[in-house]
């Protein structure tokens, strides 16, 4: 019988030595507020350890190519299985990397076609893009190409010494802009837009003759070269890491991409183009939606190919059963969204033969709708049903539900948090008091009245992806959720088409925080600086000793608090400065104090007190940003490194607070949201629309839709299937709605009847 693996005096982050264990074979499910340990727990510690261990069982050669991990700060760890982490994290890639190459579905798919498809074009690696043999020769297999964008190249109202040639290197004065001046072709003082045709195609596509170019420093011959040629050379047909990121951005904004004219987008050469199965090309079948696929190769009943078929169809039906079979073979990975991804992961793993693993999720419900939960559900209980034991940090209550075994963290987050409050079966976590037991225990109820729009923002004709020409008109002055299954055009609709249509919308999307590994809560808000402004008032120094990362900071860790030792081939260590002892900052400097407090000790301040301790009205006001977004406990100097996923977004979001007259627009702003938290994002959204703001949100959160004054909900599927605006309205009248998945999940939560037909 397994034995249950055992943590004993775990400390990461703001885990206060705690001790549990863990039962092999089934699904613990850790639940807790954002920043309460859960994270640090299961990935810092648990997922860390397994892995760093893991790798010491490689040689010394193997393990300098792996990832290092440093050990984390735990007493021990007993009984512990190789995990694989699957997070939501984006996939990565390039532009070879496909839904199909990901999840080796092109790989059974390219087998099918070397058996089974006519003409044949040999075996399996000559159908596909990423093999010389297979890859169309005049794209390399991506399946477009990059030109050069005369029309921005050029300004035509402009002559050659007036610096009508915009590309970079090109400016009037400069040795390459001399080949063309010295050339003797062109009148320097004439507009490119009165150049004959001849003088423009030689301006562009010249070459085949030299040019004597005079400079300061004497003279030199030099072959001419259109500036398309010369551009195409320089930038299109050669590595470009060795140029500055400067040129290489500057060179960008002349490119246009285009679908390649030999293979028109399908990546392959003719050979394996010519190669049909019921009348389909391979590329055919990779631009169809998953889901109809399942069908296509159900069809196959030739002996040979029968074996490769089925495998195909079993591979393809994991992918629909997740949620995802709107979803083609071709998509790129980089297209993903975090969840998408994240869900792929999962139908990969499906299909190993391994068992006796460790399978680490980060709340895998992100994204999805409430009718694909129960599929979610589904896919864990396979993978525990294989022999493997599944740990999952999750707020969802359908995916809490299906727990074997539930630790809840808490009491709070930050420094309040860091303590197992209840650990047992899934079923008692509801009875328990604590706060993802009082939260699960609360049903929330409908709102009784709505407000009254004060006006629209019409979005008409909209085609983009699955969008099928669609009309719809977003209210202005209230709060409004956008709504629908995945794949149903939600994203598409709201954060491309709305937003290019009122580039003044205000976007908080669930991209990363911009900032470096030095940045911390007091610099992304922007208090710094006034805080620097106030030591150096009242200390009478240079505001530029204040901070650790310029004159202020300690020589001996640069400002970090921290030396980081990388020992070869050996796990790295990092260690508390001992010169500043992770103060970060010199010894004169933290003599230095206001109202007897250091520079360091207001670091180590929460937003609360160091909103009591201030009384600069500005940086008060940036502080009680914080605290309307629930983070009030963030201290001011913790690295934006450490914090969870949903205190990044809410932190995000304190950066737009206190505007008026403005459309903000929000990517499930819910997404690592605790179920008590959703409360008070929700009271904040109000706040934003009482406040004379338009608020739109995309969304899967029941909470938040039963609190929007108006409700746009597409569908009625994803992929093809989707693209239609299937209701608008209030949430009362999308109650009645007898056919929106979104309607009957809603009913399902108030307990509500389905309306009658």
């Amino acid at each position: 019988m397994e034995r249950d693996i055992v943590i004993e005096g775990a400390r990461e982050n703001n885990l206060r030595n705690i001790s549990l264990t863990l039962p092999k074979n089934r699904i613990t499910v850790f639940t807790g507020v954002s920043g309460s340990g859960k994270s640090s727990l299961v990935f810092d510690t648990i997922a860390v350890e397994s892995q760093r261990q893991l790798n010491d069982t490689y040689s010394s050669f193997v393990r300098n190519r792996l990832p290092k991990y440093e050990r984390p700060r735990v007493d021990a760890i007993d009984e512990l299985s190789v995990a694989i982490v699957v997070d939501q994290k984006p996939v990565g890639g390039n532009a070879r990397s496909t839904v199909g190459t990901m999840t080796d579905i092109h790989a059974a798919l390219r087998v099918l076609f070397s058996r089974h498809g006519t003409p044949s074009a040999g075996p399996a690696t000559a159908y596909s893009f990423n093999d010389p043999s297979g890859m169309c020769p005049a794209c390399d297999g991506l399946g477009r190409t990059l030109h050069l964008d005369v029309e921005r190249a050029v300004d035509p109202s402009k002559s050659l010494r007036e610096g009508a040639l915009l590309l970079p290197g090109l400016a009037p004065g400069g040795w390459e802009w001399h080949l063309y001046a010295d050339s003797g072709r062109f009148d320097l003082d004439k507009p490119l837009g009165k150049y004959t045709g001849e003088e423009r195609e030689l301006l562009l596509h010249g070459a085949d003759f030299s040019v004597r170019v005079t400079m300061k420093s004497g003279s030199f011959d030099m072959r001419f070269e259109g500036i398309v040629n010369r551009f195409t050379r320089l930038y299109l047909k050669r590595d470009t890491g060795d140029l500055s990121a400067r040129r290489q951005e500057a060179a960008n904004r002349f490119v246009v991409q285009r679908p390649c004219g030999s293979c028109g987008g399908a990546r392959l050469n003719e050979a394996a183009l010519a190669t049909r199965i019921d009348g389909r090309t391979i590329a055919d079948w990779s631009r169809m939606e998953i889901a109809d696929l399942v069908a296509v190769a159900g069809r196959i009943d030739d002996p040979v190919a029968a074996p490769v078929a089925a495998a195909l169809r079993e591979r393809l039906e994991r992918v629909v059963g997740i949620g995802l079979g709107y979803l083609s073979l071709d998509r790129e990975t980089t297209t993903l969204s975090g969840g998408e991804a994240q869900r792929l992961k999962m139908v990969r793993h499906l299909g190993s033969s391994l068992t006796g693993l460790l399978f680490v999720l980060d709340e895998p419900s992100t994204g999805l709708h409430p009718r694909d939960v129960g599929r979610l559900g589904e896919l864990l209980l396979r993978l525990r049903d294989r022999g493997n034991t599944v740990l999952v940090v999750e707020h969802d209550p359908d995916v809490i539900a299906i727990a074997d075994h539930v630790v809840d963290m808490g009491p709070r987050a930050g420094a309040e948090g860091g303590e197992v409050v209840f650990q047992g079966p899934g079923g008692l976590l509801r009875d328990a008091d604590t706060v993802t037991g009082r939260a699960l225990r609360r049903r929330t109820p409908l709102k009784e009245s709505f407000r009254t729009p004060d006006g629209w923002l019409p979005v008409t004709g909209a085609r983009l992806h699955n969008l099928k020409d669609i009309a719809v008109r977003f209210p202005t002055g209230v709060l409004t959720a956008v709504t629908g299954v995945a794949g149903s055009g939600k994203s598409t609709l709201v954060s491309t088409v709305f937003t290019a249509a009122y580039p003044e919308a205000v976007v908080i999307d669930q991209g990363a925080i911009t900032a470096s590994s030095r940045s911390t809560p007091a610099s992304y808000l922007g208090v710094m600086d006034t805080v620097r402004k106030v030591f150096a008032r009242r200390t009478g120094v240079r505001p530029g000793l204040f901070s650790f990362n310029s004159e202020g900071a300690c020589r001996e860790c640069s400002g970090r608090g921290a030396i980081h030792t990388d020992l070869a081939f050996m796990d790295p260590v990092t260690t508390v400065c001992p010169v500043c002892g992770g103060e970060r900052f010199r010894e004169e400097v933290l003599r230095l104090r206001v109202d007897g407090r250091s520079i360091a000790d207001v670091l180590r301040m929460t937003a609360a007190e160091a909103g009591a301790f201030f009384d600069d009205p500005a940086l008060r006001r940036r502080l009680r940003a914080l605290h309307e977004v629930g983070l009030t406990y963030l201290a001011l100097g913790q690295p934006l490194s450490s914090l969870s996923g949903g205190e990044r977004q809410r932190l995000k979001l304190a950066t737009h607070l206190h505007r008026t007259g403005s459309a903000y627009v929000l990517d499930e702003p819910t997404t690592g949201l605790h179920l008590a938290d959703v409360s008070t994002l929700v009271g904040l959204l109000d706040r934003l629309v009482d406040a004379g703001n338009s608020v739109i949100c995309v969304e899967h959160n029941l909470d938040v839709v039963k609190r929007a004054d108006w409700v746009v909900d597409l569908g009625p599927d994803g992929g093809k299937h989707g693209g239609e605006v299937v209701f608008e309205g209030t949430p009362a009248e999308l109650l009645r709605h007898p056919s929106s998945c979104t309607a009957e999940h809603l009913r399902r939560d108030l307990g509500r009847p389905a309306p009658a037909r």
